[in-house]
Parts: C-alpha cells; sequence; structure tokens
C-alpha cells in the first residue's frame, strides 16, 4: 500500500513515536526507529553545530545524551511543503516527507525518509532524519515580519536621514563590530545579509575598490556555468527576466546592488594583515591595511573567511620555464583576447578558465595551444552539467529545493552523484570519443561527477560551451605536458625533437585552498589548530571545517557555490547569533 494516506499515517506514526521515544531516552525505543545503516544530519537543532551521525547505535546514543537540554517537542508533518511522497533518492525508494518542531531554543525544520517493510504501517523505520534550526526564538530574523519602524525611519527633518545614518553606521567611529567577514563575493554577502537580519554587527572587507569586483575583472567572456533560478541569494531573488547564464559584469552590478539594499556594511580597498586571538576576552585583535596604506585597527569576537574555496593563485615550480623570454601569467591576470592580437599563446591547464581563456583566444583570432597536464573531466554545459540540479527545475519552492539539498548524507549524495555521472557520460559519449581522437585525455577514472570533484578538489572539470568542438575539430590544438622535453626563450622543444613558439604562456594552473591563507593572517599555531579546510572529513562526514566553529574559537569559513552559500550562510549566522546571546 502506497496510498497518500497510507503514507501520511506511517509517518505521522513515526513522528509520535519519535517524539515520545525523545521523551522517555530508552536507547531501545530510539533505535527500533531507525534502520541499522541510518543517517542522521544536524545542523544546529540538536547538537548546535553542523554535523552527520551514521549508524543506528550512535544516533540512539547521542538523542539520548541531547534530549534533556535540547526539549524537542511538537513533532508534526508540514505542510507548507509538499506532503509525504513515495521517491527515489540516490538509487533508493524511501517515503520522504517534511515536518516541524521546536525545541526549548528555537523552531526547526525537518526531512525524514522511511524505508517500509511490507505494508505495515507500524514497521517504518527511518533511513536518513535531517533536522535543522529555522528560527532562534530569541532572535527571529526580521524579513517576513513587520517592516522596521522607530526614529531611524521616521521623518525627523532637522536631524540626520536615512543615508546620513549608514553611512555613520559603516564608518564604526566609536565602535567595533561584533563579526567581522573578509571577502565580498557571495559568500561573504550571504552571510553579510543573514547576520543583519539576526541583529548582528557585521562589518564586510574586500582588497577591490567596487563591489562586485571579484566577478567585474575576470576574463572578458566569463558568464556563470550554471543557471539563474538555482543561484539566488538569500531575500533577493534575481529579476525573472534575466538570462539564464548571468554575465559576469551583470552579476558584478547586482552584488553592488544587493549591498546597497541589504544595508550591508563594508569597507573596500581593505585588506586583513594579521589576527590575534585574545583568550582572556574572547576577542580577536584585528590590522587591517587600507587604501593609502592607512592601518586601521578593530576588534571582533569572531572573524569569517569568506575568500572562497580557491583564493590565491596557484604558480607550480615548473622546471625549465624561467628560460622562456615571453610573457607568463596566471588566468586570474587575463583580461581579453585583445592584448594578444597576432601573437601565439600557450594555455597551460584544461580546467574550465582553460578552456574559456582558449576558447576567447581563438575566438578572437589568435593562434592559440592548450596544454594539458592531466586527464580532464568534460561534461556538456546543458543537459550534463546542469542534472545535478534537476531538483530546482520540479517546480518546488526555492526554499523546499534547498532543504532537500541540505538533507542529504554524504553517502546518499555520493551515490546519487555516481548516478548523474553515469547519465552524462552516456549524453556526452560521442562528444569524449572525439576529444579522444584529438589527442584529448579525458578522466573516466572518476565516477561521481563534477560536483562532487569540486567539493573533493575544487576543480579538474570543464563545462563545455563550445571549445571541446574546437579541440575535437582540431582548431584549437592540444599538447600533452609530458610531450614537454625543454622550455626555451621563444618557447618548448618537445621529446621528439621539434619546437613550438610561443609570445605568451597562460598558467589556467588554479587556486590554493582556504588553509593556505590561514597561516599567513592568523599564525601558524592557529593553522595548525584549524587543519585541512574544505575536502571531506570521514569522521563527522561533512566538509573540513566548513558552515561550523573550528577548533579555534571564534573562527569561522564559508565557500562554495551560490547555493551553498545561500543555505549555508544561514546556519552559519544562526550558530554565531546564539553563541553571542550565550555569551551575554
Amino acid at each position: 500500500m502506497n496510498s497518500p494516506a497510507h503514507m501520511q499515517d506511517s509517518v505521522n506514526r513515526w513522528l509520535r513515536d519519535f517524539e515520545a521515544a525523545l521523551a522517555a531516552k530508552p536507547g531501545s525505543a530510539l533505535s527500533a526507529l531507525f534502520t541499522p545503516d541510518a543517517y542522521w544530519r544536524d545542523l544546529m537543532a540538536f547538537t548546535g553545530s553542523v554535523i552527520t551521525f551514521s549508524q543506528v547505535d550512535a544516533i540512539a546514543q547521542c538523542l539520548r545524551d541531547k534530549a534533556d537540554a535540547v526539549q524537542a517537542v511538537h513533532f508534526e508533518t508540514d505542510y507548507r511543503f509538499t506532503p509525504p511522497a513515495q521517491l527515489m533518492r540516490g538509487g533508493q525508494t524511501f517515503t520522504e516527507a517534511f515536518f516541524r518542531f521546536e525545541t526549548r531554543l528555537a523552531y526547526g525544520k525537518g526531512i525524514v525518509r522511511l524505508q517500509v517493510d511490507g505494508s505495515d504501517a507500524t514497521a517504518s523505520r527511518a533511513a536518513n532524519l535531517f533536522t535543522c534550526v529555522d528560527q532562534l526564538k530569541s532572535h527571529p530574523e526580521t524579513v517576513d515580519r513587520l517592516r522596521p519602524d522607530g526614529q531611524a525611519y521616521s521623518r525627523d527633518f532637522t536631524g540626520p536621514n536615512w543615508l546620513d545614518m549608514r553611512q555613520l553606521e559603516a564608518e564604526y567611529r566609536e565602535r567595533d563590530p561584533e563579526v567581522l567577514v573578509v571577502g565580498m563575493g557571495q559568500a561573504g554577502l550571504a552571510t553579510a545579509a543573514r547576520l543583519r537580519q539576526l541583529g548582528v554587527d557585521t562589518l564586510v572587507i574586500d582588497r577591490q575598490q567596487r563591489v562586485g569586483d571579484n566577478w567585474r575583472k575576470r576574463y572578458h567572456a566569463l558568464t556563470l556555468h550554471n543557471q539563474a533560478h538555482v543561484n539566488h541569494l538569500p531575500y533577493m531573488h534575481f529579476p525573472p527576466n534575466w538570462p539564464r547564464y548571468i554575465p559576469k559584469d551583470k552579476l558584478a552590478n547586482w552584488f553592488e546592488s544587493y549591498a546597497d539594499a541589504m544595508e550591508i556594511n563594508h569597507w573596500l580597498e581593505t585588506e586583513l594583515v594579521k589576527a590575534d586571538y585574545d583568550r582572556h576576552n574572547a576577542r580577536w585583535q584585528v590590522e587591517l591595511r587600507q587604501a593609502g596604506q592607512t592601518t586601521r585597527r578593530i576588534t571582533a569576537r569572531h572573524i569569517v573567511m569568506a575568500t572562497s574555496t580557491s583564493g590565491i593563485p596557484h604558480l607550480p615550480t615548473i622546471a625549465g620555464m624561467e628560460n622562456f623570454a615571453g610573457q607568463v601569467l596566471h588566468s586570474s591576470q587575463y583580461g581579453s583576447a585583445a592584448a594578444y592580437k597576432g601573437k601565439r599563446v600557450a594555455v597551460l591547464g584544461t580546467g574550465t578558465s582553460g578552456h574559456d581563456i582558449a576558447q576567447d583566444l581563438y575566438s578572437n583570432g589568435v593562434d592559440v595551444t592548450i596544454v594539458q597536464r592531466s586527464p580532464t573531466l568534460v561534461v556538456n554545459i546543458e543537459p550534463s552539467a546542469q542534472l545535478p540540479y534537476e531538483l530546482y527545475n520540479e517546480g518546488r519552492s526555492l526554499e523546499e529545493c534547498d532543504l532537500i539539498a541540505a538533507s542529504m548524507p554524504l553517502p546518499l549524495f555520493e551515490q546519487s552523484h555516481k548516478i548523474l555521472a553515469g547519465r552524462s557520460l552516456e549524453l556526452d559519449k560521442d562528444l569524449l570519443q572525439k576529444l579522444e581522437a584529438a589527442g584529448f585525455q579525458v578522466n573516466h577514472s572518476y565516477d561521481k561527477g563534477w560536483q562532487f570533484m569540486y567539493l573533493e578538489r575544487g576543480g579538474g572539470y570543464y563545462f563545455n560551451v563550445g571549445c571541446s568542438e574546437l579541440i575535437a575539430e582540431k582548431k584549437i590544438p592540444v599538447m600533452a605536458f609530458s610531450h614537454i622535453d625543454a622550455f626555451h626563450a621563444r618557447g618548448v622543444m618537445l621529446r621528439n625533437g621539434s619546437t613550438r613558439q610561443f609570445d605568451a604562456m597562460v598558467l589556467a594552473t588554479g587556486y590554493k585552498g582556504q588553509q593556505y591563507s590561514v597561516e599567513k593572517y592568523f599564525g601558524a599555531e592557529v593553522a595548525q589548530r584549524v587543519g585541512a579546510v574544505w575536502g571531506f572529513d570521514m569522521r563527522r562526514l561533512e566538509l573540513n571545517n566548513m558552515w561550523c566553529e573550528t577548533p579555534q574559537p571564534g573562527l569561522w569559513f564559508i565557500a562554495g557555490s551560490f547555493a551553498q552559500c545561500r543555505i549555508y550562510s544561514k546556519y552559519l549566522a544562526l550558530q554565531i547569533r546564539q553563541g553571542l546571546s550565550a555569551a551575554v
């Protein structure tokens, strides 16, 4: 029996039994509600952090340990979302249902995926459980409530107006921020917007001259590779008349408008020099360098590093390249093909930036060769690259899609992407065969798909928007790096004795991860304490040190895609807000 009524009864019974077991706390009662190999992902609701538990015994133990302090009650199906339904996740069929509840400190949401034994609703057990905080009772978000009122918004003809007060607030003349956010891309903007709605005094700094320059100053032809409806920032969606794939300059201008509309306090042309943690006062002592080499010192309880997963250009030592007399630049320094008219350019690297730069050069009449150092995962921009976002095309609300995305435990998420990778491989097989015939090395050893590769490695793939066809047709020659014997002043000597001449070499060699900035700004001791940033922590089944407080008190990291920043900025901000409230 899989009727809607039967599924609803099954879910209601499970929620009642779960609430009763939490109140009673016997191990057997809680254990009986989960499959032996179940997963539970919690975003603050019970643990106060971001963590996933695997296996029924570990789940039951944590729930027992937290029950008295959390006081979770009033579990019920949340009818604001899709009713309980039977569907497939990660190749497995579940009854999936949204629910809500409350704890002593917060209102929560969740998703349960039941694995039903036979047709008896009493036999339903959870294979996946997801719980998260939605609103803190002490500090609800100000959005979707009564609009702000009071002196700041009254018509005082003798005092400062809104703009005067905004400028004064952002100057921090007589106070310091509670939170300092470093970086003003999507991660920093989303975090600052969330914190402001929770009443947390937050300052964002960025070394650029304008908000959005982190996109505006990238190569001329850049356009986002996933679609607009997946990439909204918190609280403000992109206008409905925008293109599916957003050009970099349009996005940069939106960032500028967003910062103004969300009243985000920020200092531009400002760099973090160093920060020292005062354990006694639980504050950071921060030194900043502003335009004109002015030094500004502030304190902050928390620092959020929002400098992306790949903020520092990776410039590998390539033996012999110092012999090349032409221009050598990293892809982050590349602007447009205009500067290379009539020149011969080698692009080293076959990730997305390498391909896009090579295509830009070729399309503008430049003689370009792409140099491949290792096999590359290639997926067509449509439909293959969009497969991980199919959920957002099902007619569900953005909030519902984000909850489902956040609810997926790592093993189920991995299995889902293996399935998507198989579909992608089948869809793109003709293109991949043509690439290999042209001498391009396709990565066939990685079976989890591009998004998982991003989470594990931060790169190593290309979204094809036309460059693969140019390579397959040999309009853009591909050279294996292993075929290079030596670099000389005018180019390279190949192992077969031939030479290739170049005027410039663009190193599309990627970026270093955030952990490389920790020692630079916070010192070796903090870097050692924090450890890896990004990549998977298989003990917690989460990304290393992302979206949760690190082993260094008061230090946080956020990075990732627009969707990841939109989703997890909420939980990062809630953790900071709750911590500030507890410290009062």
